[in-house]
């Protein structure tokens, strides 16, 4: 489906469509994420959507679509993973890098993972595989997916008419939202590293 039909399918069916498409996005089916939440921005600054409607339907889908990732990982188990998750992108190479992302970054990879291309798709899956808990999956992946979606959102409603720019520069704009949480990770990790240095 061309990027024009799916924005027009979300202007004629609204937050309910949004919602729906972000779930299978976050699953892992070939659905322009960003673009969707900036353009549905771009309607909350004309007032074709309500903000606190849009924000919450973009929030569960991500949060839903997370999640059942998350219990395809658990059930599943990265060995079934690796040999019917080519169908869905999950690609065995991509899988392990993944699983080396979450070993180094540990949870955060589950809250940052969104904003790095290649990486959101697949973190709640090797953390469902890894039999992570539920309490902690679901403080970093859902945080992670409110952040994400707010953000994204933001940018749209910000640039007004605008709004294809930050389409236009969506690779740029997730190499520096990359390059911020690889950064935030770093810091996280340091300070923890010193702490237990320090009581040590």
């Amino acid at each position: 489906m061309e990027l024009d039909s799916i924005l027009g399918w979300v202007s004629a069916y609204g937050p309910v469509a949004l919602s729906l498409l972000l779930l299978l996005g976050i699953v892992g089916l070939p659905v322009p994420d960003e673009t969707l939440l900036v353009f549905s921005g771009y309607l909350i600054s004309r007032g074709t959507f309500s903000a606190p409607t849009t924000w919450a339907a973009a929030a569960l889908g991500s949060i839903s679509g997370i999640t059942i990732s998350f219990l395809l990982g658990r059930t599943l188990g990265l060995h079934l993973i690796h040999r019917y998750g080519r169908r869905f992108g999950a690609t065995g190479e991509r899988i392990e890098r993944v699983h080396q992302w979450f070993r180094g970054v540990g949870h955060w990879g589950l809250t940052f993972g969104y904003y790095v291309p290649g990486v959101r798709h697949f973190t709640a899956l090797v953390a469902g595989a890894s039999h992570l808990e539920w309490a902690t999956f679901t403080l970093y992946a859902w945080s992670g997916a409110v952040l994400w979606v707010s953000t994204f959102l933001a940018v749209g409603y910000l640039l007004g008419e605008q709004w294809r720019r930050a389409v236009d520069h969506a690779h740029q704009l997730l190499l520096v939202a990359s390059v911020v949480a690889v950064l935030a990770a770093v810091v996280y990790f340091l300070r923890r590293k010193s702490r237990k240095s320090g009581t040590g």
